[in-house]
């Protein structure tokens, strides 16, 4: 339903608000996944609790998580009954669709996978998610390198998820005032210094601003990226007709991280335990936030006006 997803978000948004409608659409997801991430927190700290002076065992962390694998599947069972409840597809709206049903050709295919902004996008989407599957490493560098325990270091990784509405509704309605491609540059940038501040090994235990500093340097150009890229499409003057073509093309490419950069950042990180994997992986995604920079300059230039 993703490439649905995103052309129902792109009409909605119509020709001048597509800034704000992809910046609501991912402020709203990130909101879900901070409240649900916070309440997993809370969950785990508190049947984790033991008396003072008593270290908390294996057994009673591996309780705790089952607690917390429990509730999130018992919500996702819920959002189920909720959509069939609520998200009733009447015989009108199925009538409504079934004339502007058509297949789509080879040809169409072949169209748009002839459009250099498809193509584009598709490595700015890439570059992107690779900063967003990192970020699942900021929570363990938060414990083995500035030596937060578990909770702490699960505490500013759901924190950091707040960042996500907020930097996501703004960066929609900043794109909707300039240029989507404009905030797409300004978010790799912002990643960039972020991951070159971890990388480079200056933010040592004991230094929270520095490390604050990173953390959200890193997170704000990663969320807006998130929110933009797709907006970009109309700037990219890839059709309406064929959105939900582009999408699966972009996405099929783009979203490739989350084959590869789980296995990547265990060969990274495992081989080199503590500080320097987390640098070498940071620098990585330096490597990443540059290409992703040169594209998104790029694609600014020819498609921004």
């Amino acid at each position: 339903m993703w490439a649905a997803l995103l052309k129902a978000t792109r009409q909605w948004g119509q020709g001048d608000n597509q800034g704000k409608a992809f910046g609501f659409l991912d402020g709203g997801r990130g909101l879900v996944s901070a409240l649900v991430g916070s309440f997993g927190v809370i969950l785990f700290s508190v049947t984790m609790q033991s008396e003072a002076g008593v270290d908390v065992t294996l057994e009673q962390q591996q309780a705790a998580f089952l607690n917390v694998i429990w509730s999130t599947s018992a919500l996702v069972a819920i959002v189920g009954g909720m959509v069939l409840l609520f998200l009733n597809v009447g015989s009108e709206t199925r009538l409504a669709t079934n004339d502007e049903n058509h297949a789509i050709a080879i040809k169409d295919i072949l169209a748009v996978m002839k459009l250099p902004a498809v193509w584009m996008l598709t490595l700015i989407v890439l570059c992107g998610y690779v900063g967003y599957k990192v970020t699942d490493d900021l929570s363990l560098y938060a414990s083995e390198v500035m030596l937060f325990d578990e909770v702490r270091s699960a505490q500013i990784g759901t924190l950091l998820l707040y960042l996500r509405p907020v930097v996501g509704i703004a960066a929609g309605f900043l794109a909707d005032w300039t240029r989507s491609a404009t905030w797409i540059v300004f978010g790799f940038l912002c990643m960039m210094l972020g991951a070159i501040l971890i990388g480079s090994g200056v933010i040592a235990p004991g230094r929270y601003v520095m490390f604050a500093l990173a953390l959200t340097c890193v997170c704000v150009g990663v969320y807006a990226i998130r929110s933009l890229y797709f907006a970009a499409m109309q700037e990219g003057d890839i059709p309406m007709a064929v959105t939900g073509t582009a999408v699966g093309l972009i996405s099929v490419v783009g979203y490739t991280p989350d084959i590869f950069m789980g296995p990547l950042m265990g060969r990274i990180l495992d081989p080199s335990p503590g500080e320097p994997g987390h640098q070498s992986l940071f620098w990585l995604l330096t490597g990443f936030a540059a290409i992703g920079l040169i594209t998104a300059t790029t694609f600014r230039r020819r498609y921004g006006r």
